[in-house]
C-alpha cells in the first residue's frame, strides 16, 4: 500500500509539473502576443507622428516658397523702380553735364 501511495505521489507531482509547465507557457505566450501588439501600436503611433511632422514640414516649405516668390517679384518691382529712377536723373542732368564736359575740353588754360 506504502508503494502505491508513492506511486500516486509521484504521479500528482508528474501531474502538477504538467500544470505548472502548461500556466508559464500560457502566460509566454500572452506576454509575447502582448509585446507583438504593443509593438504594433507603437509603430502606428510613429507612422501618425511621422506622418504629422511631414505635413507640417511640407506646409512651412509651401508657405516659405510662396514667400520667395512674392521677395522675388518685390525685389524685381523695386530694381525695376530703381532703374527707371536713375534713367530719368540721367535724362535730366545728361544736357548739363554735356555742356560741362565741353567748357572744360573747350577752354584753354596757360
Amino acid at each position: 500500500m506504502e508503494a502505491n501511495r508513492g506511486q500516486n505521489g509521484i504521479q500528482l507531482l508528474l501531474a502538477a509539473e504538467q500544470e505548472a509547465q502548461h500556466i508559464v507557457n500560457t502566460a509566454r505566450n500572452a506576454k509575447m502576443a502582448r509585446l507583438k501588439q504593443a509593438k504594433e501600436e507603437a509603430e502606428k503611433e510613429i507612422a501618425e507622428y511621422r506622418a504629422q511632422v511631414e505635413y507640417e514640414f511640407q506646409k512651412k516649405v509651401a508657405e516659405s516658397s510662396g514667400d520667395s516668390g512674392a521677395n522675388v517679384k518685390r525685389l524685381e518691382q523695386e530694381t525695376d523702380a530703381k532703374i527707371n529712377h536713375l534713367k530719368n536723373e540721367a535724362a535730366r542732368i545728361s544736357h548739363d553735364v554735356v555742356q560741362m564736359l565741353l567748357k572744360h575740353v573747350t577752354t584753354v588754360r596757360n
